[in-house]
């Protein structure tokens, strides 16, 4: 631990000749977290992408089974076109839930500003201002709180 009653008290020359170093310390701090924040939404809208995509392919293949079991049917009166049919039924089901879940994760990472790093900025304009309240340390997960079983 630093004791500060043993230090020399510097001169205004040499706490204002600090300021740039301060600034542009505060700055890097400030794009580490702009980055960081970006980095975190580019991930979940991957995410939600290859979903959208996975659902999409689905959709794709469902279309081909139905025309398919059209096909069958219109072709023979037989239960083999039902077959055909039940199974697209099941592909647009698999696909419906595929495409709410990458719809979901979307929404997660919505809107697409960094308000952590916008809150930060304002924070700190407003302290070299002398304005507004002590600034609280963010939380590693924003306003989220954990589930049942502790995830967030």
């Amino acid at each position: 631990m630093t004791d500060t009653r043993d230090r020399k008290p510097r001169s205004l020359f040499g706490l204002v000749g600090d300021v740039p170093k301060l600034v542009k310390e505060l700055v890097k701090g400030e794009l580490n977290l702009l980055k960081a924040e970006m980095l975190t939404k580019a991930k979940i809208f991957g995410l939600a992408a290859g979903l959208l995509v996975g659902a999409l392919v689905i959709v794709l293949y469902a279309i081909g089974v139905l025309l398919t079991a059209a096909v069958m049917g219109l072709a023979t009166v037989m239960p083999a076109w039902l077959a055909a049919l039940l199974l697209a039924v099941v592909m647009l089901i698999v696909a419906a839930v595929l495409g709410l879940i990458g719809w979901k994760r979307f929404q997660k990472g919505l809107p697409l500003t960094p308000k952590r790093t916008i809150d930060s900025v304002k924070n700190d304009v407003n302290a070299v201002k002398g304005l507004g309240k002590k600034p609280t340390p963010p939380t590693q997960y924003g306003s989220r709180k954990p589930d049942v079983g502790g995830r967030f």
